[in-house]
């Protein structure tokens, strides 16, 4: 029997699954540089960027394997010179000249494949393509002020990370509802992959102690960028809910939180009586604030002021009346057009009356 067990034992461990690794902060960051660095690698392939001379028997070997692509590489390749020489000549004029300009933009134009090619990595984003195509000039043209050509270095290997780096900065600043601290941004993107990942793995939604351990921080970090994830998107009050299918905004989110608020009303009529209430006699401000403020009965404020229960009825009776007709007569006099002068006291007398006169 014990026998039995133990072999029972070991088949239970030999097919328990064994729990994949997740990677740590240090190794996602090392993830994301190798993600840049093959960025920039494809962005050479796709341009014909790379800093290697062409020689007789790597020209035989491309046409040999790769035949096909050879017009695309002999077009990057004349990208590549026509940059050079334009780079070269930049060196040799006065900022500010339109000669200057004018080679600047042709370094615009001739380099602009190489912004769309790295904004289409981030038409996933939500974001129209374009946009992210003049943001990304923005890039490209801050990579023409700063290259040098003695260096020896590639444009296109200097300008993608400017470029790249410019639109997440514009997903950075402008993709947010609300603007949070960067540290936040980047804890976003930290939960959101751990998040993917921990579901897969789990088959279920993580735990914020799943995601603290996950990433190496503290729970109240996670709950932190947990509600940051809410500044992200907005939506407007009074768009129509995801029930609401015929789109008459009747069923909208403003409708629902909406309230009347008894305070408000409270506040005007309190303005609105602060004169009324002024112009009442000692006696029945005494009994008012007595009543309304002090909280008493009327039989309280009676044995205060030295009468009957029914006498202060009557005199709180007489003020409500002749502060009502106070507020009234205020709102008719506000709603009342106001007198014009007649046409005849605005018409000016002719000179033959004024002659008469």
């Amino acid at each position: 029997m014990a026998d039995e067990c133990a072999r029972t034992r070991t088949t239970t461990d030999q097919a328990a699954p064994v729990p994949r690794q997740l990677p740590r902060v240090h190794e996602r960051q090392a993830a994301r540089k190798a993600r840049a660095a093959s960025a920039a690698r494809a962005a050479r392939e796709e341009y014909g960027t790379d800093d290697t001379q062409d020689t007789p028997d790597t020209q035989d070997t491309d046409d040999r394997n790769d035949t096909q692509t050879k017009p695309a590489r002999t077009a990057a390749r004349d990208v590549r010179q026509r940059t050079r020489a334009l780079f070269a000549r930049l060196r040799t004029l006065d900022e500010g000249t339109p000669e200057h300009a004018e080679v600047r933009n042709a370094l615009v134009e001739l380099n602009l494949p190489l912004v769309r090619f790295t904004a289409a990595r981030f038409r996933s984003r939500g974001e129209p393509v374009e946009d992210l195509v003049q943001v990304g000039v923005i890039g490209l043209i801050k990579s023409i002020n700063r290259f040098d050509i003695t260096r020896g270095v590639e444009f296109p290997t200097f300008a993608v990370p400017t470029v790249e780096g410019e639109i997440k900065r514009y997903f950075r600043d402008a993709g947010w509802a609300v603007r949070v601290p960067r540290r936040l941004q980047e804890l976003r993107m930290d939960l959101a992959r751990a998040d993917e990942e921990l579901t897969q793995y789990h088959d279920r939604a993580p735990t914020d102690r799943e995601l603290a351990d996950r990433l190496g921080i503290p729970e109240e970090v996670v709950a932190e960028g947990q509600i940051a994830r809410n500044a992200y998107t907005a939506g407007s009050l009074d768009a129509a809910l995801p029930g609401d299918l015929s789109g008459s905004r009747d069923d909208s989110l403003s409708r629902r939180l909406a309230y009347e608020e008894p305070a408000f009303d409270m506040v005007e009529a309190v303005v609105a009586l602060r004169p009324l209430i002024a112009e009442l006699s000692a006696r029945e401000r005494l009994i008012l604030r007595l009543r309304f403020v002090d909280d008493l009965t009327q039989r309280e404020v009676g044995a205060q002021l030295g009468i009957s229960q029914m006498h202060v009825s009557r005199l709180l009776s007489r003020t409500f009346t002749r502060l009502r007709r106070g507020l009234l007569d205020d709102r008719r006099a506000a709603t009342r057009p106001q007198s014009r002068p007649s046409a005849a006291r605005r018409r000016p007398q002719s000179p033959a009356r004024q002659a008469q006169a």
